[in-house]
């Protein structure tokens, strides 16, 4: 990522780069370059800031905003396509800026599952083949539910390593169009399970055989040869992978539940 000395435009890279930073899409490998980058430019460090407070305030209305799918459609519709964007000049970022705020909150009207642009189990179960970008989350000694991490809008990832011997190695955290994804990676039975929580609303179900385990309605499929298992928490869509694993491993594993629950 370079720059021509010249602060008065962005490159179209820059600005892709920009916005992958902020929405947490970037390619990890050159997430430090891209940070580096940013930060040796105020112009650029400005920009982020308010791009990365566009995004955190459609996360928060994809939580609180509802609107009828016809106006979430012509929103859509309407919505520059991304190479357009990312060919605006950076004269223009207070206009833009101030025009990327208005669309993200209405953009966030378009999230619900079923409308056009949203994003798909396919998609989220996608997010596991980039790997671990940062350390494992850890349990909470003064919460000993059965949980680890923050988790996402308080729904939590599971601690597998009493019940199953599932031990967190690292995670990711994602952007995926509006709604934010954390990734956990486990290493269970010498393979990689990886464990996304996607926030509300929740995602479309997709086509899949459908079974009930421990009072949870799982769906399991094929996805690029993968097998890969869903199911709903609280609004929340949770996908589960591990190549090598067979669909009851993985099933079982879904259908978890804490102590705190098996208790209650």
């Amino acid at each position: 990522m370079s720059s021509n000395g010249d602060n008065s435009t962005m490159s179209t890279r820059e600005l892709a780069d920009l916005s992958a930073l902020a929405d947490g899409t970037i390619d990890p490998a050159r997430r430090p370059e891209v940070e580096a980058h940013i930060a040796a430019s105020p112009e650029l460090s400005t920009l982020y800031e308010r791009e990365r407070r566009v995004v955190e305030m459609l996360h928060h209305a994809a939580v609180t905003d509802r609107a009828p799918a016809a106006l979430r459609a012509r929103i859509e519709a309407q919505r520059p396509k991304p190479a357009v964007r990312t060919r605006r000049r950076f004269g223009y970022a207070g206009a833009m800026v101030g025009a990327v705020a208005a669309v993200a909150l209405a953009l966030a009207l378009i999230l619900p599952g079923g409308t056009p642009g949203s994003p798909s189990v396919s998609d989220a179960a996608a997010l596991a083949v980039k790997g671990a970008n940062q350390p494992a989350p850890v349990p909470d000694p003064e919460e000993p539910s059965g949980t680890i991490g923050n988790g996402i809008q308080d729904v939590y990832f599971p601690d597998w390593k009493g019940q199953f011997h599932a031990v967190a190695v690292g995670q990711r955290t994602d952007g995926l169009r509006g709604r934010p994804a954390v990734t956990v990676y486990y290493r269970w039975k010498g393979k990689m399970v990886a464990y996304t929580i996607v926030g509300v609303p929740a995602l479309s179900q997709p086509n899949a055989t459908v079974t009930q385990k421990n009072g949870v309605q799982l769906r399991t499929l094929k996805i690029d040869g993968r097998t890969v298992v869903t199911w709903r928490r609280d609004g929340h869509t949770c996908v589960i992978s591990g190549p090598g694993l067979s669909a009851s491993d993985l099933q079982r594993l879904a259908a978890w539940s804490s102590p705190a629950e098996l208790s209650s």
